[in-house]
């Protein structure tokens, strides 16, 4: 997509550097088996290797632990350029990065971050994150998974999590649970729970509609017994997921550009190419309108993402600007492929173009880390100082 509102000088050259290997692999890599992957219902592992050799996998997490250490303007260009390529690619890299790796490197001994970051950096150990539940996906104050303290320091953990990405290809998986008897949002506190740990199962979530190129899964505890070291220790109450959930948060306002900008690449190619009345449909006032209102809503949506890179970068912005930018940039992606399935007309709902796929996979980003309306009421929660949670 040509850079309309030059907003490629307000990058340095490290992160045009970042995103542009990035975009070479999505267009060489992903762009010629995602279509495919799409139908077939499976997320392409081959590209795992890749991916971590890129340097994705928490890539603004510290050099020290094996990572990237990026800035968050950069970690956000590889987020854009992953979802230009498929919703699936980039939530794959966004739990492994911001929903497995930074809990356990906000929250974990150093033990925990020396043992895992590196190899998950590497890709040979994938993770994912256990919050959302079967009945409490928008309200996790009332999850019903708990873990019970034994004498001897180990914990018994016992309930299931729904909706979980990479959840059946996870070596492991960060999960979040009230521990004993703990009724309030402070009894929350994160563990570590690894592949094969007897009373641990995860079954495919079946009959996918959208993010088909992606693994979700519900995951199983039926009296898991996990060491006294399981637990994160600098885990304390709700606010710690939601602390992770601030970080993907911010990297889906970024990844919902890409697929937005794929989108109107198309439309706008299409537009030259199709002929109809003799002449190219982009000529058609109708379809110009439709390009004009893509690409303005695209320029906006990145100038506030760079926005809120840069706030985060120097520490000081809000969870409530990260919802603001998330709300925005997933609506107007959404809105975008619609108009771009539409401009196709009857090729638009063909796997070789991805208009539809990236409209089918908007609709899970747009309910999933905080939906629309959730986000909404955050918002007005700021601007109002009334919660309408309650």
């Amino acid at each position: 997509m040509d850079d309309f509102f030059n907003i490629d000088s307000q990058l340095s050259e490290d992160e045009l550097a970042v995103r542009d290997s990035v975009r070479r692999f999505v267009d060489e890599r992903v762009m010629p088996i995602i279509g495919q992957a799409y139908v077939d219902g499976k997320f392409p592992k081959e590209l795992i290797p890749e991916m971590a050799e890129l340097g994705v996998f928490g890539a603004n997490l510290p050099e020290e632990y094996g990572c990237a250490g990026l800035n968050n303007v950069a970690y956000g260009l590889i987020m854009q350029e992953l979802e230009r390529g498929d919703s699936g690619i980039r939530s794959f890299a966004s739990v492994q990065g911001a929903l497995a790796m930074y809990p356990i490197y906000a929250f974990g001994s150093e033990e925990q971050k020396r043992k895992w970051l590196p190899k998950m950096a590497a890709g040979e150990v994938i993770g994912c994150f256990g919050l959302t539940e079967p009945d409490y996906g928008s309200n996790p104050s009332g999850m019903i998974t708990r873990a019970r303290e034994q004498q001897d320091g180990s914990w018994i953990l016992n309930g299931a999590k729904m909706w979980i990405t990479n959840g059946s290809t996870a070596q492991i998986a960060v999960v979040w649970a009230k521990i004993n008897d703990e009724q309030s949002d402070k009894g929350i506190r994160g563990f570590i729970v690894e592949r094969g740990t007897p009373g641990f199962s995860s079954r495919d979530q079946k009959g996918k509609l959208s993010l088909r190129a992606s693994d979700t899964s519900e995951l199983v505890f039926q009296d898991v017994r996990l060491p006294k070291d399981a637990i994160l220790p600098g885990s304390n109450g709700l606010k710690s997921p939601l602390m992770c959930l601030t970080q993907a948060r911010y990297g889906i306002s970024w990844g919902a550009l890409g697929a937005a900008m794929a989108c109107f690449e198309e439309a706008l190619a299409y537009s030259k190419e199709r002929i109809m009345f003799d002449r190219p449909i982009g000529g058609f006032q109708i379809q110009q309108v439709r390009l004009a209102d893509m690409l303005t809503e695209i320029v906006k949506g990145q100038l506030v993402s760079l926005h809120l890179g840069r706030l985060k970068d120097a520490g000081t912005f809000t969870p409530q600007q990260v919802s603001l930018a998330k709300r925005n940039n997933v609506n107007i992606a959404t809105d975008i492929a619609r108009e771009a399935r539409r401009l196709l007309g009857a090729n638009g709902i063909l796997a070789e173009y991805g208009a539809m796929r990236h409209m089918a996979n908007l609709e899970s980003v747009y309910t999933y880390e905080g939906t629309h309306d959730v986000h909404a009421l955050i918002l007005g929660q700021a601007l109002t100082g009334l919660n309408a949670f309650k």
